[in-house]
């Protein structure tokens, strides 16, 4: 793995690449379970991201799940 950029919401972010995409949202401080994610254009169930790849270039979009009353 070596630093290289992953576009995160629309800005480029630094992480060691490639990972799983639930290694790089640890590597962001995000907890997997509260998160949903679009990798290049297509939603990724939370049960593959164990196994999903992240690569330099990619682009994700990441909503955090909050609940609330």
């Amino acid at each position: 793995m070596q630093r290289d950029i992953v576009i995160a919401n629309g800005k480029p972010v630094q992480a060691l690449v490639p990972c799983t995409l639930e290694h790089f949202l640890t590597q962001q401080n995000l907890q997997v379970r509260c998160v949903v994610v679009e990798h290049n254009g297509e939603a990724v169930a939370p049960s593959d991201f164990a196994q999903r790849q992240v690569k330099a270039g990619d682009r994700l979009e990441i909503v955090r799940v909050v609940a609330g009353g």
